[in-house]
């Protein structure tokens, strides 16, 4: 079928460059963004029953800006003063950088990897003495805690922030041709909204495994799927089906 209406269920990306808005020129789309879930820390409270001190920990694993965010709230609400000698190994470079907006940026104390936990891991091996405290959300993979235990570093796992389902009662009369989604937190909130939601023709894209898997565990039907080799992005994979779309009607 052909595709002239989009629902990208995150936030609509900052600045006037983005993939997406391209797209949209190109083939003359509508393209929506909606963020289908959001983030909500937990309060010092709830925090207390994970029995973990903050104060014992002399450098923190920062794998987000959001985990970044909710490590210095929480610090704050537990009265603790991160001290200056606090060593830092953040995912990628963007997450380091967004450090500076809580403490001067000092390279002796900030590490950063290119994207991945795997990335990082051969300079967390250099401070194997270090104590590490991991600020997560609920839903954190298994891939991450996984790595780091299978190299032997002394970590603990610290929950601060819950991902949750947006409300989105006000997309009940809206269609679009296409959903497409980037987290199995995506599918889990469409499915609360809208329980007797059917897919009927709607084309639903998946990025990522763990996303494509949500789909098809809910028994909804997965039409597009990034990445591929002939499409590593989201967006080269949509512009792939519009194409084909296009051809058919031809």
């Amino acid at each position: 079928m052909a595709i002239k209406t989009i629902l990208v269920s995150q936030p609509k990306p900052e600045g006037k460059k983005s993939p997406y808005f391209d797209l949209a020129d190109k083939y003359d789309l509508k393209i929506d963004f909606r963020s289908f879930i959001h983030v909500e820390g937990i309060d010092a409270q709830e925090f207390r029953t994970q029995k973990v001190d903050l104060k014992e920990h002399s450098a923190v694993i920062l794998t987000s800006k959001t985990a970044v965010d909710h490590y210095f709230r929480i610090a704050e609400e537990m009265r603790f003063e991160v001290p200056d000698t606090m060593k830092y190994f953040c995912i990628s470079e963007a997450v380091a950088y967004y450090l500076q907006k809580y403490v001067a940026y000092r390279k002796r104390k900030i590490f950063f990897g290119k994207q991945t936990i795997v990335d990082l891991i051969d300079v967390l091996k250099k401070h194997k003495k270090e104590h590490f405290l991991l600020p997560c959300t609920d839903i954190l993979r298994d891939k991450i805690p996984t790595t780091l235990e299978s190299n032997g570093l002394n970590f603990t796992k610290a929950v601060l922030y819950r991902t949750v389902a947006s409300d989105l009662s006000d997309l009940e009369d809206v269609y679009y041709d296409m959903l497409v989604f980037y987290s199995p937190g995506g599918i889990e909130s469409l499915l609360k909204n809208y329980p007797k939601f059917k897919q009927n023709d709607t084309i639903i894209a998946a990025f990522g495994p763990t996303t494509a898997n949500a789909i098809v565990k809910n028994k909804l039907r997965l039409d597009l799927h990034a990445p591929q080799p002939n499409a590593p992005s989201m967006t080269g994979a949509i512009e792939n089906y519009v194409k084909e779309g296009i051809k058919g009607k031809k």
